[in-house]
Protein backbone atom coordinates (compact mmCIF):
# COMPACT_ATOMS: atom_id res chain seq x y z
CA UNK A 1 0.00 0.00 0.00
CA UNK A 2 2.71 2.64 0.65
CA UNK A 3 4.67 1.38 -2.42
CA UNK A 4 1.31 2.46 -4.39
CA UNK A 5 1.41 5.76 -2.59
CA UNK A 6 4.76 6.64 -3.79
CA UNK A 7 3.76 5.31 -7.39
CA UNK A 8 1.12 8.12 -7.41
CA UNK A 9 3.22 10.49 -5.90
CA UNK A 10 5.36 10.36 -8.36
CA UNK A 11 2.64 10.14 -11.35
CA UNK A 12 1.21 13.19 -9.52
CA UNK A 13 4.59 15.10 -9.71
CA UNK A 14 5.43 14.31 -13.45
CA UNK A 15 2.19 14.90 -14.63
CA UNK A 16 2.42 18.38 -13.42
CA UNK A 17 5.51 19.32 -14.60
CA UNK A 18 4.67 17.88 -18.21
CA UNK A 19 1.56 19.90 -18.03
CA UNK A 20 3.53 23.07 -17.03
CA UNK A 21 5.95 22.53 -19.49
CA UNK A 22 3.58 22.03 -22.47
CA UNK A 23 2.04 24.97 -21.23
CA UNK A 24 5.56 27.47 -21.42
CA UNK A 25 5.95 25.93 -24.75
CA UNK A 26 2.52 27.23 -26.00
CA UNK A 27 3.01 29.98 -24.73
CA UNK A 28 6.12 31.03 -25.98
CA UNK A 29 5.12 29.60 -29.51
CA UNK A 30 2.60 32.22 -29.43
CA UNK A 31 4.42 35.22 -28.33
CA UNK A 32 7.06 34.75 -31.18
CA UNK A 33 4.27 34.86 -33.63
CA UNK A 34 2.61 37.36 -32.04
CA UNK A 35 5.53 39.94 -31.28
CA UNK A 36 7.78 38.77 -34.86
CA UNK A 37 6.39 40.07 -38.27
CA UNK A 38 7.39 40.48 -41.53
CA UNK A 39 8.34 44.20 -42.97
CA UNK A 40 7.34 45.75 -46.45
CA UNK A 41 11.17 47.66 -46.57
CA UNK A 42 14.46 45.17 -46.04
CA UNK A 43 16.79 49.07 -45.41
CA UNK A 44 16.41 51.14 -43.13
CA UNK A 45 18.38 54.90 -42.51
CA UNK A 46 19.35 55.56 -38.95
CA UNK A 47 18.87 58.81 -37.65
CA UNK A 48 19.96 59.21 -34.24
CA UNK A 49 23.48 60.55 -33.63
CA UNK A 50 24.65 57.33 -32.08
CA UNK A 51 22.67 54.18 -32.25
CA UNK A 52 22.45 51.19 -29.78
CA UNK A 53 22.30 47.83 -31.56
CA UNK A 54 21.44 45.13 -28.41
CA UNK A 55 21.08 41.67 -28.28
CA UNK A 56 17.58 41.75 -27.74
CA UNK A 57 14.76 43.82 -28.36
CA UNK A 58 14.77 46.23 -25.06
CA UNK A 59 16.68 48.07 -23.20
CA UNK A 60 17.95 45.36 -20.77
CA UNK A 61 19.66 43.82 -23.43
CA UNK A 62 23.24 44.59 -23.06
CA UNK A 63 24.54 46.38 -26.55
CA UNK A 64 26.85 44.64 -28.72
CA UNK A 65 27.58 48.26 -31.21
CA UNK A 66 26.61 51.36 -31.87
CA UNK A 67 25.79 53.14 -35.52
CA UNK A 68 26.00 56.66 -36.19
CA UNK A 69 23.32 59.20 -37.75
CA UNK A 70 23.41 58.46 -41.66
CA UNK A 71 24.03 55.04 -41.67
CA UNK A 72 22.23 52.41 -43.84
CA UNK A 73 21.36 49.41 -41.58
CA UNK A 74 19.46 45.82 -42.97
CA UNK A 75 15.88 45.33 -41.68
CA UNK A 76 14.88 42.10 -41.13
CA UNK A 77 11.69 42.04 -39.62
CA UNK A 78 9.80 44.15 -36.60
CA UNK A 79 9.51 42.88 -32.64
CA UNK A 80 7.12 45.19 -30.43
CA UNK A 81 8.55 48.06 -31.57
CA UNK A 82 11.88 47.27 -32.11
CA UNK A 83 13.58 45.90 -35.61
CA UNK A 84 15.68 42.89 -35.76
CA UNK A 85 18.89 44.45 -38.03
CA UNK A 86 22.16 43.94 -39.61
CA UNK A 87 24.49 46.55 -39.40
CA UNK A 88 28.17 47.20 -40.83
CA UNK A 89 30.95 44.57 -39.49
CA UNK A 90 28.06 41.82 -39.82
CA UNK A 91 27.08 42.47 -36.53
CA UNK A 92 23.12 41.26 -35.59
CA UNK A 93 20.83 42.69 -33.20
CA UNK A 94 17.71 44.80 -32.33
CA UNK A 95 17.35 48.59 -32.67
CA UNK A 96 14.32 50.46 -31.56
CA UNK A 97 12.25 51.36 -34.19
CA UNK A 98 12.27 55.32 -33.45
CA UNK A 99 15.70 56.15 -34.28
CA UNK A 100 15.55 54.20 -37.81
CA UNK A 101 13.48 55.48 -41.05
CA UNK A 102 12.57 53.22 -43.43
CA UNK A 103 13.62 53.07 -47.12
CA UNK A 104 11.34 52.17 -49.72
CA UNK A 105 12.20 51.15 -53.08
CA UNK A 106 10.75 53.68 -55.58
CA UNK A 107 10.77 51.48 -58.91
CA UNK A 108 9.03 48.60 -60.43
CA UNK A 109 22.80 44.09 -44.65
CA UNK A 110 28.03 44.08 -43.60
CA UNK A 111 31.50 44.65 -43.81
CA UNK A 112 34.12 47.45 -44.85
CA UNK A 113 34.77 48.10 -48.12
CA UNK A 114 37.09 49.58 -51.06
CA UNK A 115 36.11 52.65 -52.66
CA UNK A 116 37.28 55.47 -55.23
CA UNK A 117 35.95 58.05 -57.45
CA UNK A 118 36.99 59.61 -61.05
CA UNK A 119 36.87 63.59 -61.57
CA UNK A 120 34.69 64.69 -64.22
CA UNK A 121 35.33 64.58 -67.84
CA UNK A 122 33.38 65.94 -70.57
CA UNK A 123 32.30 65.30 -73.79
CA UNK A 124 29.12 65.98 -76.28
CA UNK A 125 25.59 65.74 -75.31
CA UNK A 126 22.76 62.56 -76.32
CA UNK A 127 22.49 59.42 -75.74
CA UNK A 128 19.40 56.76 -75.37
CA UNK A 129 17.99 57.22 -72.36
CA UNK A 130 15.40 55.64 -69.57
CA UNK A 131 14.36 55.83 -66.25
CA UNK A 132 12.57 52.39 -66.25
CA UNK A 133 14.39 50.52 -63.46
CA UNK A 134 13.27 47.04 -64.64
CA UNK A 135 16.43 46.64 -66.35
CA UNK A 136 18.14 46.70 -62.83
CA UNK A 137 18.79 43.04 -60.77
CA UNK A 138 17.74 43.27 -57.30
CA UNK A 139 21.43 44.37 -56.30
CA UNK A 140 21.63 47.26 -58.79
CA UNK A 141 18.18 48.47 -57.92
CA UNK A 142 18.57 48.67 -54.40
CA UNK A 143 21.77 50.47 -54.47
CA UNK A 144 20.33 52.93 -56.94
CA UNK A 145 17.63 53.83 -54.69
CA UNK A 146 19.47 54.08 -51.63
CA UNK A 147 21.84 57.08 -54.23
CA UNK A 148 18.86 58.80 -55.27
CA UNK A 149 17.88 58.79 -51.76
CA UNK A 150 20.69 60.59 -50.91
CA UNK A 151 20.04 63.10 -53.33
CA UNK A 152 15.94 63.69 -52.43
CA UNK A 153 17.46 64.12 -48.51
CA UNK A 154 19.74 66.90 -50.01
CA UNK A 155 16.98 68.83 -52.13
CA UNK A 156 18.50 67.08 -55.44
CA UNK A 157 16.37 66.02 -58.08
CA UNK A 158 16.64 61.76 -58.91
CA UNK A 159 18.92 60.25 -61.18
CA UNK A 160 17.37 58.50 -64.16
CA UNK A 161 18.97 55.81 -65.54
CA UNK A 162 20.55 55.74 -68.97
CA UNK A 163 19.61 52.21 -70.37
CA UNK A 164 23.29 52.20 -72.57
CA UNK A 165 25.76 53.88 -70.17
CA UNK A 166 23.99 50.76 -67.59
CA UNK A 167 25.56 48.34 -70.20
CA UNK A 168 29.00 49.97 -70.05
CA UNK A 169 28.82 49.98 -66.16
CA UNK A 170 28.22 46.57 -66.16
CA UNK A 171 30.99 45.86 -68.98
CA UNK A 172 33.22 47.47 -66.83
CA UNK A 173 32.31 45.87 -63.56
CA UNK A 174 32.96 42.61 -65.00
CA UNK A 175 36.26 43.78 -66.59
CA UNK A 176 37.47 44.14 -63.39
CA UNK A 177 36.24 40.93 -61.73
CA UNK A 178 37.82 38.82 -64.88
CA UNK A 179 40.94 41.46 -65.02
CA UNK A 180 41.35 40.82 -61.49
CA UNK A 181 41.91 44.70 -60.93
CA UNK A 182 40.47 47.84 -59.12
CA UNK A 183 41.05 51.35 -60.79
CA UNK A 184 38.91 53.34 -62.70
CA UNK A 185 41.14 52.94 -65.55
CA UNK A 186 40.35 49.62 -67.51
CA UNK A 187 43.77 47.74 -69.09
CA UNK A 188 41.22 46.69 -71.55
CA UNK A 189 38.91 50.04 -72.30
CA UNK A 190 40.78 52.95 -70.84
CA UNK A 191 39.39 55.44 -68.66
CA UNK A 192 36.11 55.66 -67.71
CA UNK A 193 35.54 58.51 -70.27
CA UNK A 194 37.38 56.96 -73.14
CA UNK A 195 35.25 53.61 -72.19
CA UNK A 196 31.81 55.74 -73.01
CA UNK A 197 32.68 57.33 -76.02
CA UNK A 198 34.00 54.31 -77.38
CA UNK A 199 30.23 52.51 -76.34
CA UNK A 200 28.74 55.42 -78.20
CA UNK A 201 27.70 57.59 -74.65
CA UNK A 202 27.47 61.40 -75.14
CA UNK A 203 27.59 63.72 -72.72
CA UNK A 204 28.43 67.04 -71.16
CA UNK A 205 30.12 66.20 -68.22
CA UNK A 206 30.58 62.59 -66.62
CA UNK A 207 31.90 61.16 -63.78
CA UNK A 208 32.29 57.98 -62.04
CA UNK A 209 32.60 55.76 -58.58
CA UNK A 210 33.80 52.10 -58.07
CA UNK A 211 33.87 50.28 -54.62
CA UNK A 212 33.97 46.86 -53.72
CA UNK A 213 32.20 45.56 -50.78
CA UNK A 214 29.87 42.92 -49.81
CA UNK A 215 26.86 44.87 -48.83
CA UNK A 216 24.97 47.38 -50.52
CA UNK A 217 24.21 49.77 -48.29
CA UNK A 218 28.04 49.53 -46.74
CA UNK A 219 29.39 50.02 -49.82
CA UNK A 220 26.47 54.03 -50.30
CA UNK A 221 27.81 54.52 -46.85
CA UNK A 222 31.44 54.79 -47.82
CA UNK A 223 30.77 56.71 -50.72
CA UNK A 224 28.86 58.94 -48.62
CA UNK A 225 31.81 58.95 -45.97
CA UNK A 226 34.16 60.17 -48.95
CA UNK A 227 34.35 63.48 -50.16
CA UNK A 228 34.98 62.76 -53.67
CA UNK A 229 32.55 60.24 -54.29
CA UNK A 230 29.60 62.32 -52.18
CA UNK A 231 30.32 65.00 -54.42
CA UNK A 232 29.53 62.82 -57.81
CA UNK A 233 26.58 61.42 -55.77
CA UNK A 234 24.99 65.27 -55.14
CA UNK A 235 26.32 66.38 -58.02
CA UNK A 236 23.40 68.57 -59.22
CA UNK A 237 24.58 68.54 -62.77
CA UNK A 238 24.29 64.39 -63.26
CA UNK A 239 20.70 63.39 -64.29
CA UNK A 240 21.11 60.15 -65.20
CA UNK A 241 23.35 57.16 -64.50
CA UNK A 242 24.23 53.50 -65.14
CA UNK A 243 24.71 51.28 -61.88
CA UNK A 244 26.14 47.81 -61.71
CA UNK A 245 26.94 45.47 -59.31
CA UNK A 246 28.50 42.14 -59.88
CA UNK A 247 29.86 39.26 -57.71
CA UNK A 248 33.41 39.07 -56.72
CA UNK A 249 35.41 36.74 -54.97
CA UNK A 250 37.83 39.21 -53.54
CA UNK A 251 35.39 42.02 -51.87
CA UNK A 252 31.91 39.99 -52.32
CA UNK A 253 30.58 42.42 -54.95
CA UNK A 254 32.14 44.99 -57.61
CA UNK A 255 30.50 48.36 -57.88
CA UNK A 256 30.33 50.89 -60.78
CA UNK A 257 28.21 53.64 -61.14
CA UNK A 258 28.88 56.39 -63.92
CA UNK A 259 27.34 59.53 -63.91
CA UNK A 260 26.43 61.98 -66.81
CA UNK A 261 24.86 64.70 -67.45
CA UNK A 262 23.22 65.45 -70.96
Amino acid sequence: MKFFKMTKKKIIILTTILILFILIFAFTTSFGMQHYYKLDFSTGLVTASRLNVRSGPGINYPIVTTVNKNEYIRVFAGVGSWYVVQVEGDYIGAVSQQYVKPIYPTGSGTTSGTSTNSPSGSGTSGSNASSNTSILTADELETFNLINQQRLNNGLSALKVDSELQRVARIKAQDMVNNNYFAHESPTYGTPFNMMKNFGITYTSAGENIAGNSSNSAAVTAWMNSSGHRANILNSGYNYTGLAVVSSPKYGKIYVQMFIKK
